[in-house]
């Protein structure tokens, strides 16, 4: 088990409404932000609550919702001149996993004088960070806890991890009312790939005591979700658990590590703009299959965890019942059950791959693998 730390970093609020109390919040840092915005906020009503609570406090802000869908290293560097140019105090995240990434690379660069690919390129930051508010609109990011960014390289597509300090973002925010409106089939997905979250940093060769603490409440939350709420004394909302269940796994990759499906589905989404949650979701079952070679106890904790089976079954059995109810949920809910239905060519995947193995996180796996052992994963669910 690997050697344990605790730092207390970031503060972090759940509950419904809090994000109405961002601007008070911001006022302990500072009176002049920088606001990254998802644009889709605008569209379903989230971005004027956000504004309306800075206004309220005579907080100076500007807005940057430039941020597409293949946002990369370019996106990243347009905000961060923007914002130096405006001398502010702090920025404001709002929404999904690239607003936050943007936001995080600006704070972490803004006083810096080097070149900003000298920092994509491997290069540390030295000086202090801007502070960082984050309000996240999905309930799953599996980096926004830790002292890594990944982010797309323009130049090449390729995934890299820019190094940040300790201590970046000074408060983080969980309100189900600021969550973006999904589809069934999004939630899903989504879910599956919180769900690939918590069950990699379990199954992680990185774990300790205190991940496995946040990994199995945070599967416990998910299943109840995913599942219904029928042994809970207490209905809480769908919404809420996946809230709840996705900040722990966060919390969880962040104390722990991600495993391969996701380090995979964040490769094949900067190459080829698919959905982390397709692509992870699709081969977690392949990971759980092959992690029961060596770390079969642990899986059937997490079938146990989830209600799939009863405490006490065997090992090999409860393997299979984890691996299944994956493999049913995609059929359920006519979600892509292999890599070739997502439209990229197993040569393609092969670049991800590859790419795949010379992120750091290729070291944190549940086992030691190579380039080769992850692509016979994309070859088994291709």
């Amino acid at each position: 088990m690997a050697d344990f730390t605790f730092r207390i970093s970031p503060n972090i609020i759940q509950g419904a409404y809090s994000g109405s109390r961002v601007g008070q919040f911001a006022l302990q840092w500072g009176t002049k932000f920088m606001l990254v915005m998802d644009p889709v906020l605008k569209e379903v009503g989230i971005s004027e609550k956000i504004i309306q609570s800075l206004s309220d406090r005579k907080i100076d802000f500007f807005v940057f919702d430039q941020i597409p869908a293949s946002a990369d290293t370019e996106t990243i560097r347009q905000a961060l001149t923007l914002a130096k140019e405006a001398h502010i105090h702090g920025v404001i995240a709002a929404g999904g996993g690239r607003t936050m990434n943007t936001a995080r690379a600006v704070c972490a660069l803004f006083n810096e004088v080097h070149d900003f690919y000298d920092f994509v390129d491997g290069a540390v930051p030295e000086v202090s960070p801007l502070p960082l508010i984050c309000l996240p609109t999905t309930f799953r990011d599996p980096f926004i806890f830790t002292d890594r960014i990944p982010v797309t390289d323009a130049r090449s597509r390729q995934t890299k991890l820019i190094r940040v300090q300790s201590g970046l973002n000074k408060l983080v925010i969980f309100d189900s009312n600021m969550t973006v409106s999904f589809t069934e089939n999004q939630i899903e997905s989504m879910s599956l790939e919180t769900l690939c979250i918590a069950a990699e940093a379990y199954l992680s060769q990185k774990n300790s005591f205190f991940s496995d603490m946040f990994a199995e409440k945070a599967i416990e939350l998910l299943g109840y979700a995913m599942n219904g709420t029928k042994s809970l004394s207490v209905a809480t909302p769908q919404e809420e658990l996946l809230e709840q269940g996705g900040c722990l796994a966060s919390l969880a990759a962040a104390t722990s590590s991600i495993g391969p499906a996701s380090l995979i589905a964040l490769c094949v989404n900067s190459r080829f703009k698919i959905s982390r949650s397709l692509t992870s979701s699709i081969l977690l079952p392949h990971v759980i299959e092959d992690c029961a070679k060596f770390k079969s106890a642990r899986i059937a904790r997490i079938s146990e965890l989830l209600k799939l089976v009863q405490p006490g079954t065997d090992q090999e059995q409860a393997v299979h019942a984890f691996a299944d109810c994956i493999r049913q949920r995609l059929a359920k809910f006519n979600l892509p059950a292999r890599l070739k239905d997502l439209s990229v060519s197993i040569e393609q995947f092969s670049l991800a791959v590859e790419d795949a193995g010379s992120v750091e996180y290729i070291n944190s796996l549940p086992r030691s693998m190579t380039s080769d052992d992850l692509f016979a994963l994309v070859k088994l669910a291709y």
